[in-house]
């Protein structure tokens, strides 16, 4: 399918590249345009470029009534040709038709996923930040449209790009966060969404994260819904490493997220030098491990912050576990390192994981 560019008169939308004097924060900013496309009558039409804004939808649209939303999650980086290139964005087309497979969405080709995204990128290519550590973010998502009470899958969806222009997730530094073992809130359970990025899931994690923050902690570590094995860490994948560099990442099921970035690490294991492997997690072991030293680091992988080191963790009465000596250690510190040359281009990655966003003649 082709795409339809409306895009904004030029005098009305950015001219020079982006350059802030200060952190432009993460998520907060939107650029010019943002990429939609429809789905009725059995397929998906209409792609097109407009400027972002506003969309028109029925107060009976099923999105707003039974959560019938998805989305993803990617980032876009400025190498030192002066080029933007994505990283890994196949990887999300596959996972954004997944998700939609779990909650009754049509898939989307992911061939056309990826051309929405890289136009809309060239659009909007002088809104990327000039400041070290900065990206592009890109909020891929779908939603049900059709207006209808009843509850079955809609007929009609929107599926959206949006982009954000980010600073550096950590600033200058990686910092360790303290997440709260909670036995009260659960994540997902065995044959719900919890493998899929919809949009409910995240609603669902609002209250367990507020009662984080009355603990003094950032996030929660979420166990199965026997409070026996652990599985995500807020909104990322656990992981901890051993005395030996071990790095252990949950198993993938289906009340896990299958993160990119924990695939990649996996991947990517013989540069990191490091072994890396997935197993079921014993809570009871995992928490032994750190009190015995065996367990040196720990933390959570993302696409947002890539690495999120945990220094401490914190029971609901009110016991502290920390890790090592609390701090950010070295196997995190050159994880988060290599991973993020490649992603900027300064390292040579697998084959295919950046690719360079083509310049297009615009309709």
């Amino acid at each position: 399918m082709e795409i339809k560019y409306q895009l904004k008169p030029a005098a009305e939308r950015r001219s020079e590249q982006f350059c802030p004097e200060g952190n432009v924060g993460f998520g907060r900013l939107r650029t010019d345009h943002m990429f939609m496309m429809d789905y009725y009558d059995g397929e998906w039409r209409d792609p097109r470029i407009v400027p972002y804004g506003p969309f028109e939808m029925a107060p009976g649209a099923m999105a707003l009534h039974y959560g019938q939303s998805i989305f993803e999650g990617a980032k876009a980086f400025m190498h030192e040709d002066g080029e933007i290139y994505t990283f890994r964005l196949n990887k999300n087309a596959e996972r954004m038709n997944r998700s939609a497979d779990i909650v009754c969405i049509p898939n989307i080709d992911e061939a056309m996923q990826l051309k929405a995204i890289n136009a809309l990128i060239d659009v909007d290519r002088l809104w990327f930040p000039m400041q070290d550590g900065a990206c592009l973010y890109i909020r891929p998502f779908i939603f049900a449209t059709e207006d209808r009470l009843s509850v079955s899958p809609a007929n009609r969806y929107t599926f959206c790009v949006v982009m954000s222009p980010s600073g550096a997730y950590y600033g200058e530094s990686l910092n360790a966060i303290r997440l709260l073992i909670s036995k009260e809130f659960h994540r997902a359970v065995s044959g719900g969404t919890g493998a899929s990025k919809a949009a409910g899931n995240y609603a669902a994690s609002l209250r367990a994260g507020k009662a984080a923050v009355a603990h003094g902690a950032s996030q929660v570590l979420y166990l199965d819904s026997t409070n026996e094995y652990i599985e995500e860490a807020g909104a990322m994948n656990h992981f901890h490493i051993l005395k030996d560099g071990t790095v252990i990442i949950p198993e993938f099921t289906d009340t896990i997220l299958k993160s990119i970035t924990s695939q990649s690490i996996i991947e990517l294991a013989p540069l990191l030098g490091c072994d890396v492997r997935q197993e079921q997690i014993k809570l009871d072991d995992f928490i032994a491990g750190v009190e015995s030293g065996e367990i040196i680091e720990a933390g959570g992988f993302g696409t947002a912050a890539v690495v999120s080191p945990v220094g401490s963790y914190i029971f609901e009465d009110g016991r502290v576990v920390t890790v090592g000596d609390g701090k950010v250690g070295e196997h995190v510190s050159r994880i988060y390192r290599i991973f993020t040359e490649i992603q900027k281009g300064h390292r040579q990655g697998p084959q295919g994981w950046v690719c360079k966003v083509p310049r297009l003649e615009k309709a």
